[in-house]
């Protein structure tokens, strides 16, 4: 049963903003669970003790709750792998880890390809709700909101994207437009790898379970570290070349 004042609706802006809050807090603990796949808007009005048509006063469709997640998720990711490629960039004075530097040439070390692509697989893999949005936002997320919804994600992730590759820019040699490519590879492969990776669901378990669907088995991490060890060590040849 719904008591009366959460069914109330929120008249002050600061009431307002705390009842999207706690939409949007349910939304996270849904999806988190269970993916975001299977998260309904009426499961999302249940967890947070609304009436579906109470919530639909805040947000206009489910799209648009988890959209305002994604973008959350961008702006979380980006400042805490800037600073960890912050400290990475510390480093390349020579007094970081040999393991993760080059011999010194110039001015100074950088961090090895592997070690920077380590660092952003691994970042994003820590975070698996984020890694799931990034998937489910070009596919269907976009699709079913307002305009203005829309450019307001945008106009975040096009910022953080570009603030992530400047921090790239500093602990590896890569161009404006390089750097750029791989967040957006980092990114766009984290949302489909985690979605082949099924974790936690009956697919994963049967992937795990038949040896003949051994193949089908992704783990994300080092597969993902793997592809921008790739991308960056290409771009660095590119470099030299030049």
């Amino acid at each position: 049963m719904v008591s009366r004042s959460q069914s109330t609706r929120a008249r002050s802006p600061e009431a307002k903003r705390a009842r999207e809050a706690s939409i949007l807090a349910a939304a996270t603990r849904l999806a988190t669970a269970n993916g975001i796949r299977s998260v309904t808007l009426t499961d999302i009005a249940a967890e947070v003790g609304m009436h579906k048509s109470a919530m639909l006063r805040y947000f206009e469709t489910r799209e648009e709750i988890f959209l305002r997640l994604a973008a959350a998720g961008w702006v979380e990711w980006s400042q805490a792998v800037r600073e960890r490629l912050a400290d990475a960039a510390s480093g390349m004075d020579g007094e970081g880890p040999a393991s993760t530097t080059q011999p010194a040439s110039g001015a100074g070390r950088e961090p090895r390809p592997h070690a920077v692509a380590a660092l952003l697989a691994e970042s994003l893999v820590a975070r698996p709700l984020f890694c799931d949005l990034l998937a489910h936002t070009p596919m269907n997320l976009e699709r079913n909101v307002s305009l203005e919804s829309v450019r307001s994600f945008k106009l975040t992730a096009i910022a953080e994207v570009a603030a992530v590759g400047e921090a790239l820019r500093r602990v590896a040699k890569l161009s404006p437009a390089q750097a750029g490519n791989v967040v957006a590879t980092a990114t766009s492969m984290a949302g489909a790898l985690w979605q082949m990776a099924a974790p936690g669901t009956e697919l994963r378990r049967l992937y795990e379970s038949d040896p003949d669907l051994a193949h089908a088995v992704v783990d994300v991490a080092p597969r993902l570290t793997d592809i921008l060890g790739g991308l960056l060590r290409g771009y660095g040849a590119d470099g030299e070349a030049e």
